[in-house]
C-alpha cells in the first residue's frame, strides 16, 4: 500500500477478548498476532506497582494478586461511579481500556515493524450515548486518532458480506460474547450493506454461564463439605473458581463432562460437571437471547421485512453447542458459525480500509472536477459516472489494490440507532411524558425538528431534559428512561404561553448526538453535543491522556 495512503487499523475491544485486523496488500482482512503468537488477547489488565500487564499473564496473575486485577471492565464504560483505586490512584473504565487498546496495538506494532497511529473501534450495537462516547475517549486516552466506533454486529456482517456471503441476502447476526449480546438483522446487496434491525442486552454474555458454574459449584462444595460458609467471599478462591469456570465451559463445547478441583480451607472437592448440568443451570440465559431475537424480528417486521435467509453466528460464546441448537430448534434454520473470534476486528479492518479508500478517491476526484470534497459530498455517483472509473483507477495505481478491490471499497454501510432520543415534556394532563423525536432502529444519520411550547406566560427559560431509552413510541414514561444531557435556553420577556420553541436532534453514523433550540420571536438559539459527566471529559481527560504517556504496558 502507498505511503500516500494512511493505514487505518480495526480494534475489536471486547469484553473477556480484544484484537486488532488490518486489510493486507492483497486486500484481504487478517489479525495480527500478539506477543504471545495468538489472535486474540486476554481484556484483563494487571496493576503491577508503577506498570501495567495486560492479556494473559495478567489473567493469571489474578489468581493471587485478585485485588490488582480488573476484567470485565467494557461492562461499566459509561458508568459515572465505576472507579478502580490502586496504590492511592483512581482509575476510570475509560483509562483500564486504553491500556487493553494500548497492548494490541503495541503488539501488532512489533510485529509489523510499523506505527499505528489511526483506528476503528468496535462496541455493542446496544450501546448508547455514554458507552460509545467512552469507548471513543479510550482509544483517545491511549493516544490514538479514533476515526470511527462502529457496532460489533455490523463488523460482523461486513467481514462477513466481503468474505463468504454470494448474492444478495437478509442475514440474523446473532452476536453472543464474553459479556454483551447483540441481535441484528442486516440486508446485504451488491452495492450496499444495511441495518434493519439492532436489539440485545449488554450485560449478558459468556460471562453469565461462568458465573453459574461458579454458583454450581459452590453449591457443591457446601454439600460436600457440610458446610453453609460462602467461600466466594474469600477473593483468591472466588477468582480461582471463575478462571476454572471459564475452562471448564470451554472444554464443555468439545466434551460431555469436566471434573473441576476446588481447594479452599484445606478442603479439596472434586465435581464432575456434566454438559447436561451446565446446559440446565444456563437454561434461561439462552432463553433470553431466544425472548431478544423475537423482539427485534417485530420491529423488523414494522419495517417491511417479514423474513429472512440465514442466521450467522458471532463472538466466543456462540461456540458453546446449546446456542446453535436452540438457535435451529427455534427458527427451524440450522445457523452458520462465522469465525466467531475474528469476524469483528475484520469487519473493523474493512472498515478502516474503505474509509481511507474512499479518502483517496474524494482526494483525486477533487483534483479532477476542481471542486472542494464539501462541494463532492453534494454531487451524486451519477453526476460523477465519467470521473468514477478513471478515479478508481487511479487510486488502484496508488494504492497497488486490485481494481475489483477498490470497486469493492464503495459499498455503504447503512446503520440503525439502537436507543430512542427525546426530551422530558408535558401532556394535555400536565404529566411529565418523554416525548421522543428519534425512536431507535431509525436510520443513520437522522435529523427530526419538533416544535414544542413554553409552559408559562413570562418563562424566562427552558430547561432541555435530553433522554435515551429503549421504547419503540413516541411517548414514553420518564421512568423508562436515563437523563445523557441539559441543554437551556433563555428566553425574551414578555412571552405568552405556548411560544414555539423548535428542537433539532441530529445523530450521527456511530451514535453522537447534537441539539439545537431555536425560540422564533428573536431568533435565540442553543446548540450543543450531548455530553455528559457519566464519561470522562475535561481536565480528568487530559489528566488520563498525559497518565498513560507515563505508564508502561506490556
Amino acid at each position: 500500500m502507498s505511503a500516500k495512503s494512511k493505514k487505518i487499523f480495526g480494534i475489536d475491544l471486547g469484553t473477556t477478548y480484544s484484537s486488532l485486523a488490518m486489510v493486507d496488500d492483497y486486500g484481504k482482512p487478517v489479525v495480527i498476532p500478539n506477543s504471545d503468537n495468538q489472535h486474540i488477547t486476554p481484556s484483563v489488565v494487571f496493576f503491577d506497582g508503577e506498570n501495567v500487564v495486560v492479556g494473559e499473564v495478567a489473567k493469571e496473575s489474578s489468581k493471587i494478586y485478585p485485588n490488582d486485577v480488573v476484567s470485565f471492565v467494557k461492562r461499566s464504560m459509561g458508568e459515572p461511579d465505576f472507579i478502580f483505586e490502586h496504590d492511592g490512584k483512581m482509575f476510570r473504565a475509560e483509562e483500564i481500556s486504553s491500556f487493553i487498546i494500548r497492548k494490541v496495538v503495541q503488539d501488532a506494532e512489533l510485529y509489523l515493524n510499523e506505527k499505528i497511529t489511526d483506528v476503528v473501534i468496535t462496541c455493542p450495537a446496544y450501546f448508547g450515548i455514554n458507552e460509545r462516547e467512552a469507548t471513543r475517549r479510550a482509544g483517545e486516552i491511549a493516544g490514538y486518532n479514533v476515526r470511527q466506533i462502529i457496532n460489533e454486529p455490523t463488523a460482523a456482517a461486513i467481514a462477513y458480506g466481503t468474505l463468504e456471503s454470494m448474492g444478495d441476502k437478509v442475514v440474523l447476526v446473532y452476536d453472543l460474547g464474553g459479556g454483551t449480546f447483540d441481535i441484528t438483522m442486516i440486508d446485504i446487496q451488491s452495492n450496499a450493506i444495511e441495518v434493519i434491525c439492532t436489539g440485545g442486552d449488554h450485560n449478558l454474555g459468556g460471562k453469565d454461564w461462568d458465573d453459574r458454574i461458579v454458583a454450581y459449584l459452590l453449591q457443591e462444595f457446601q454439600n460436600t463439605t457440610k458446610t453453609e460458609e460462602d467461600i466466594l467471599e474469600d477473593p483468591d478462591t472466588c477468582q480461582d473458581l471463575l478462571l476454572s469456570a471459564e475452562k471448564a465451559k470451554k472444554v464443555l463445547s468439545q466434551r460431555d463432562k469436566t471434573p473441576v478441583l476446588i481447594t479452599h480451607g484445606g478442603e479439596r472437592v472434586k465435581v464432575m460437571l456434566e454438559r447436561k448440568k451446565f446446559e440446565e443451570i444456563t437454561q434461561d440465559l439462552l432463553e433470553r437471547t431466544v425472548a431478544l431475537t423475537h423482539e427485534m424480528l417485530e420491529e423488523a417486521k414494522k419495517k417491511g421485512y417479514w423474513n429472512y435467509d440465514e442466521i450467522i453466528l458471532v463472538g466466543g460464546s456462540s461456540r458453546m453447542p446449546q446456542v446453535a441448537t436452540r438457535i435451529a430448534q427455534e427458527f427451524s434454520t440450522t445457523p452458520r458459525i462465522f469465525d466467531p473470534d475474528e469476524a469483528v476486528a475484520k469487519g473493523a479492518a474493512i472498515y478502516g480500509w474503505k474509509l481511507s479508500i474512499n479518502e483517496g478517491m474524494k482526494q483525486k476526484a477533487a483534483e479532477k472536477t476542481g471542486k472542494t470534497a464539501e462541494q463532492l459530498e453534494a454531487v451524486s455517483d451519477e453526476e460523477l459516472n465519467g470521473v468514477l472509473e478513471e478515479v478508481e483507477q487511479l487510486v488502484a495505481d496508488d494504492t497497488g489494490y486490485d481494481i475489483s478491490d477498490i470497486k469493492r471499497s464503495r459499498v455503504q454501510i447503512k446503520n440503525v440507532t439502537s436507543k430512542s432520543f427525546g426530551i422530558i415534556a408535558h401532556d394535555s394532563n400536565d404529566q411529565e411524558v418523554i416525548f421522543n423525536l428519534i425512536l431507535k432502529n431509525t436510520a443513520v444519520p437522522t435529523v427530526i425538528t419538533k416544535t414544542f411550547g413554553t409552559a408559562i406566560d413570562d418563562q424566562e427559560a427552558v430547561s432541555i431534559q435530553i433522554m435515551e431509552n429503549e421504547s419503540s413510541e413516541t411517548i414514553a414514561p420518564p421512568e423508562q428512561a436515563v437523563v445523557i444531557g441539559t441543554a437551556v435556553l433563555n428566553l425574551p420577556t414578555g412571552l405568552s404561553a405556548d411560544t414555539p420553541i423548535d428542537i433539532t436532534f441530529k445523530l450521527n453514523e456511530e451514535g453522537r448526538l447534537e441539539i439545537t433550540a431555536v425560540e422564533s420571536s428573536e431568533s435565540r438559539r442553543i446548540k450543543a453535543t450531548v455530553k455528559t459527566r457519566s464519561v470522562i471529559q475535561g481536565e480528568e481527560f487530559e489528566k488520563a491522556k498525559a497518565r498513560s504517556k507515563s505508564i508502561a504496558v506490556s
